[in-house]
């Protein structure tokens, strides 16, 4: 059951990931040779986590993370496929004098029906194939 469930809940965090990269395609800057759209992705909850959940979960992020407040430690983004893209949370969350512009928040927003439906579609296909192993 809990690999049908990852397998279903992959396909609707899918959904959200390409809007979110759809988003971030029209913020990036096409200059440089980072690119914050091949960075966005669906991972799964460690086992550890989801004990403590108590359910299997995704998550769609960002490779990368970001610099920290005092400028020292950077979570190195260099292997990504996208780049060194840190600085995708000042454009998520703006800064001072910079107006968050939320393209994560806004593919949630935009997309979370889509993504409700293909879990439920992809879910009851996926549980039929494991009840068929039985």
């Amino acid at each position: 059951g809990r690999r049908a469930l990852r397998r279903a809940l992959r396909r609707g965090a899918n959904v959200i990931r390409n809007g979110a990269r759809e988003n971030f395609k029209r913020l990036d800057d096409p200059s440089t040779g980072n690119n914050i759209a091949r960075n966005v992705v669906v991972q799964g909850m460690s086992a550890k986590r989801e004990r403590s959940v108590g359910g299997v979960g995704m998550r769609v992020g960002v490779l990368g993370g970001s610099k920290s407040k005092a400028g020292g430690s950077v979570t190195s983004g260099k292997g990504n496929p996208g780049g060194d893209t840190w600085y995708w949370r000042l454009l998520e969350f703006g800064t001072s004098t910079i107006a968050a512009r939320a393209p994560m928040r806004k593919a949630m927003a935009a997309q979370a029906m889509g993504a409700y439906d293909a879990f439920a579609n992809a879910a009851e296909g996926e549980i039929d194939k494991e009840l068929g192993k039985l």
